[in-house]
């Protein structure tokens, strides 16, 4: 069996979707295997994100010049720069403030394709994007785009484990052996 994380993050904290989402992904027969809720330190937010890597800071820059060129947006006149790696910078300071903004809630779900079940529930990142019936695009309608004119991170309830490594990893870094629970599932008696 997979495991995988999932984090409600402080927005979906603070709207009332913790039930709705981990109803959501009991619905699917995983398994909540841990859960807890927490406020995320610094040094938890910089190794979860990467945000302490310059790669990942040119990557945000980067994406964020891309944002701001897809809708015909000049970053320069609106953020005071158009270096990536200054504007990577600055994203990671939105995001840090958004997910420092209240707690989350910590879960490792368990199943048959825990990864990609739960990737496919959710929808991806951007809830602009995402598709009614996902949990994203059901509850959020955000983007990188309103968000970079808000200068704030993009609200979009949870964040999901996007391969099994992460999820290995990230298993790690929210959760010790002794807070990871093993038990059956009614239908596991079957």
């Amino acid at each position: 069996m997979e495991q995988t994380v999932v984090l409600v993050k402080p927005d979906g904290v603070k709207r009332g979707l913790i039930g709705e989402i981990v109803h959501r992904f009991e619905r699917m027969s995983l398994k909540i295997v841990a859960m807890k809720m927490v406020v995320m330190k610094d040094d938890i937010f910089h190794a979860h994100y990467g945000t302490d890597k310059d790669a990942t800071i040119q990557r945000l820059g980067s994406k964020t010049l891309e944002t701001y060129t897809k809708y015909g947006k000049d970053a320069k006149k609106d953020l005071g720069t158009d270096d990536a790696k200054e504007l990577g910078k600055m994203v990671v300071g939105w995001l840090k403030d958004y997910i420092q903004s209240g707690p989350v809630v910590a879960m490792l779900v368990e199943g048959r394709h825990a990864v990609d079940n739960v990737k496919a529930l959710a929808g991806p990142t951007m809830p602009v994007q995402a598709q009614p019936g996902t949990i994203r695009g059901d509850y959020s309608t955000d983007s990188a785009a309103y968000a970079n004119d808000e200068k704030r991170g993009v609200c979009n309830l949870i964040h999901i484990s996007g391969s099994l490594e992460e999820a290995n990893f990230e298993k790690t870094l929210w959760f010790t052996p002794e807070e990871v629970h093993a038990y059956k599932r009614a239908e596991e008696y079957v």
